[in-house]
């Protein structure tokens, strides 16, 4: 399983993605251009010493991350199926069975994705909220969606 960031604007969430991913084993995928410079020492900060141990891919591009990732496919990758996490998603989470090759694809926090990226994801998946509540922070849908796809696979066995 790994976890893509497309086009994140808000460097502190860009480090608790990079402590998430460090602490759970999973690699993390930054589609670039970002809202900030990507060295930015919030960054940093925010991932504490965590930083150096996440493995970390920059993509300059969506287009980049396709072509490493899916194929240059819209969608049926090479690396596994392409799962947006969405507010506009279609599947509610409870009724999601993970894949232990699934990308999990989480937008930029000021405006989500695109049409043409939400188009390309296999599974587009949304997190049931109360009436009135618009959204999490992507950093806590990223680690709820995360720690369910991890338990269905068996993916927590590796850090015992």
């Amino acid at each position: 399983m790994r976890l893509a960031l497309f086009e994140p604007d808000i460097p502190q969430n860009l480090g608790a993605f990079i402590r998430l991913a460090a602490c759970l084993g999973v690699p993390l995928d930054i589609i670039e251009p970002c809202g900030f410079p990507v060295d930015d020492k919030r960054i940093r900060r925010a991932a504490m010493d965590y930083y150096d141990l996440a493995t970390i891919t920059r993509h300059a591009s969506w287009t980049a991350f396709r072509t490493a990732h899916l194929g240059g496919q819209p969608s049926g990758g090479a690396s596994g199926r392409l799962v947006l996490i969405s507010t506009a998603g279609a599947v509610p989470l409870p009724e999601v069975a993970f894949r232990a090759d699934d990308i999990l694809l989480l937008g930029r926090e000021s405006a989500g994705v695109p049409a043409d990226v939400h188009d390309a994801a296999d599974l587009r998946v949304r997190i049931p909220l109360r009436p009135g509540a618009r959204s999490l922070n992507v950093a806590l849908a990223a680690a709820m969606v995360l720690s369910e796809g991890l338990r269905q696979t068996q993916g927590f066995a590796q850090l015992a």
